[in-house]
């Protein structure tokens, strides 16, 4: 038997493998997102199941949500959905991009909804709507709070990405980064107005 010879050109023996799209990032975010999505699943079932078999709700004596403030406030929420497609869309593009610019957009949104938020939290306390004045406040407390946490989560993810990404990536790797925080923020911007509608109406 001969040499064992290699025909294979050397170009295509040592050429950079393409990354795939569904990057393990990517995937395990889709993982994950299901679970949160069984989760919510869950607490939404639950919210169902104690309204069904309450008398009055909300009940006599509580204060009523801020229908119309939160509706502002879902519009922000709902542009920094669009502005983080812009910036994934942007960052997919070879050579120097603007991505950058509505990943920060997105960002001051996000904060500004919580912001709000948190200020309309305290002006419902303040007129008595606490975790103990009734199942009405508890449940409303624990499904928009954890809504909250989420969003506070994808504050965090963003403003890492926007720290990972600075300087000069290729749009390969910088897609990866913005595709991955953007399938988590997109699921807590369409999650909201669902919360919104079966909370606060």
């Amino acid at each position: 038997m001969g040499p064992y010879v290699d025909y294979m050109p050397r170009a295509v023996r040592f050429a950079p493998r393409e990354p795939s799209f569904a990057s393990n990032g990517v995937l395990g975010m889709t993982l994950f997102l299901l679970a949160e999505l069984m989760f919510f699943t869950g607490l939404i079932s639950a919210y169902l199941v104690l309204r069904a078999g309450a008398g009055d709700w909300p009940p006599a004596g509580q204060p009523r949500l801020p229908v119309a403030a939160t509706a502002f406030n879902t519009l922000l929420l709902l542009g920094s959905g669009v502005t983080m497609v812009l910036a994934r869309g942007r960052a997919l593009r070879p050579g120097p991009s603007a991505y950058r610019g509505y990943l920060a957009a997105t960002l001051l949104l996000g904060a500004a909804f919580v912001a709000i938020q948190g200020f309309e939290w305290v002006r419902l306390i303040g007129y008595g709507l606490t975790t103990n004045s009734s199942i009405y406040g508890g449940t409303f407390y624990l499904l928009i709070g954890v809504h909250a946490l989420h969003v506070l989560g994808g504050l965090a993810v963003l403003a890492y990405v926007l720290r990972k990404t600075r300087g000069f990536l290729p749009a390969a790797g910088r897609g990866r980064w913005l595709t991955v925080a953007t399938l988590y923020w997109l699921f807590v911007v369409l999650l909201w107005p669902v919360l919104y509608g079966l909370v606060y109406f």
